[in-house]
């Protein structure tokens, strides 16, 4: 998979230290045999090349996977495996990685990475954050937008195959909502939820839940 150029030192830079990772004796459950332990390890290490040494991504570009829930994170492997998820950043990303990964390697990563500690929540604009807060909160009863934490928890935390939201980067989420709404990226429950959520909404949203 040809990645663009501007990426290509950041991934480079990253790969020299994968030797260097301090990797758990035992990952995954469900990993049994020595091979499947070998192969998940470094499957792993190719992961934190974006993904961040245990799931904590330095680039708003990729999402961090640290503490998200494992159902989700199976979910949006197979469908990069099955190229069902197909918004940009999935073709130039995740198509040609997630095509080498079997069904014990996508148990194994969704279950390394969900039991890592989470991001700490970063500062923002006071009172966009507070926006923020509400509109996930409340929703826009007067629009039919419900809340965001009726599915992904009251503090963000996830639930099943609704993703962790908190701590995660506040540009990568606006670019996924704005994916979504315009459907390049399938999600069925979301569509009809930010149907009619605008940017300035978006942003709010995303910066409230950077910060937690």
């Amino acid at each position: 998979m040809k990645l663009p150029l501007r990426y290509a030192a950041v991934i480079v830079s990253a790969s020299l230290c994968m030797g260097r990772l301090a990797l758990s004796a035992d990952p995954a459950a469900g990993v049994t045999t020595d091979a499947q332990q070998s192969r998940l390890q470094k499957t792993i290490e190719t992961c934190a090349a974006c993904h961040g040494t245990t799931g904590r991504s330095i680039s708003p570009t990729f999402p961090n996977l640290a503490a998200q829930t494992a159902p989700y994170i199976e979910l949006q492997l197979h469908a990069f495996r099955d190229q069902t998820r197909a918004d940009p950043d999935a073709q130039a990303y995740m198509w040609g990685m997630a095509s080498q990964l079997d069904d014990a390697s996508i148990s194994g990563l969704a279950a390394y990475f969900s039991k890592q500690s989470p991001m700490q929540g970063r500062s923002g604009n006071a009172a966009l954050i507070a926006q923020g807060k509400q509109l996930f909160a409340e929703g826009v009863p007067a629009r039919q937008i419900p809340p965001c934490a009726s599915c992904h928890g009251a503090k963000a935390e996830g639930n099943g195959p609704f993703p962790r939201l908190a701590g995660q980067h506040a540009p990568y989420l606006l670019r996924q909502l704005l994916v979504i709404q315009s459907v390049l990226r399938t999600a069925p429950v979301m569509h009809g939820v930010i149907k009619d959520l605008n940017k300035d909404q978006m942003q709010a949203v995303v910066a409230y839940l950077e910060s937690i």
